[in-house]
């Protein structure tokens, strides 16, 4: 049995490093794509993984399954296609590491992965099933991550969704809204950032924003992450909030799927249903999705950043002593 299937894109995240001295860019080719950086995360955490999705029959294609197997993660759903390539992402990185995107992704094979092509076996081995929003901007693989989740969600597991909004990945921002809404109505834990947050409700306000998001659908946990400022969570009628870290940030791409894969290694550990996990226990998950998140900002690339077991725990034990000093 699997901890967690997750399914969507895989992109390679082309990030600058320098330039030649012709002044011609430098670039970092990194794997990444936000439901692929999330079981990552969980397999190198402890948990088992699987991944479904399509990437070209191209070298980049080839490096994903190969990566993905040297991570532990079972990628029998992964499909090569030789009539689409891997998409490419062009990372732009601030002085402070913030990071915006351009993509090369038209009729790219992520997009076109159909519904007849996702592994149902393997979907039903998970416990766990995550997506996000970048395989629901055009079809087919729109509807065949619904589908999905509608099949997991069917058969009782827990449903875990990203919105990870890419702005000119879509048509325009009401389509996008209108597509991305939907996901939440299959969704058990939601992860959302602070901007996201303010996107699907107008409200400046977090904890007030928050709640009108948690109480509008049927999710029963929602993590919001916020940057340097770190994270907080509504569960029940709790809403609580953990500090960010102070870090030398290196890139913060992939930090997001970090807290999140953090957050879900967490709450899947204590093998209980969500509704039946206590406040405290729902707070262990938000310290230790935080300190996650933290520890990826750390590295450069999304899944290469992706923090060992023994890493958070080691930065929540400093945490600890630091308190008691």
């Amino acid at each position: 049995m699997y901890d967690i299937c997750a399914l969507g894109e895989l992109i390679v995240d082309c990030t600058p490093v320098g330039k030649t001295e012709l002044g011609a860019g430098i670039f970092a080719c990194n794997p990444g794509g936000a439901p692929g950086n999330v079981a990552v995360s969980m397999s190198k955490l402890g948990k088992r993984a699987a991944f479904i999705g399509k990437v070209g029959n191209d070298q980049f294609g080839k490096f994903f399954i190969e990566l993905f197997r040297k991570n532990g993660i079972e990628t029998r759903g992964i499909l090569l296609d030789s009539d689409w390539n891997t998409t490419l992402a062009f990372v732009e990185l601030d002085e402070k590491g913030e990071r915006s995107f351009g993509f090369y992704r038209k009729m790219c094979a992520d997009v076109m992965l159909e519904e007849k092509e996702v592994d149902r076996q393997l979907l039903g081995e998970a416990k766990l099933f995550h997506f996000g929003s970048v395989s629901l901007t055009q079809e087919p693989s729109r509807t065949a991550t619904f589908r999905a989740a509608e099949y997991m969600k069917e058969n009782n597991r827990i449903v875990s969704y990203d919105p990870n909004y890419r702005e000119n990945l879509w048509s325009s921002r009401q389509d996008a809204l209108e597509i991305m809404r939907k996901g939440f109505l299959y969704a058990d834990v939601v992860k959302v950032s602070d901007e996201e947050l303010f996107l699907f409700t107008g409200i400046g306000d977090v904890e007030r924003a928050g709640r009108v998001l948690y109480e509008r659908y049927p999710m029963r946990c929602l993590l919001i992450t916020l940057g340097e400022k770190g994270a907080c969570c509504i569960f029940k009628d709790s809403f609580f909030t953990v500090p960010g870290y102070r870090m030398e940030v290196a890139d913060t791409n992939g930090a997001g799927d970090a807290s999140m894969g953090g957050f879900l290694f967490k709450l899947t550990g204590f093998e209980k249903e969500i509704e039946d996990l206590s406040t405290e226990e729902v707070y262990e998950c938000l310290r230790f999705a935080n300190a996650a998140g933290a520890l990826a900002t750390t590295k450069s690339g999304a899944i290469p950043a992706m923090p060992l077991r023994e890493e958070v725990e080691a930065l929540l034990k400093r945490e600890e002593i630091g308190k008691n000093v």
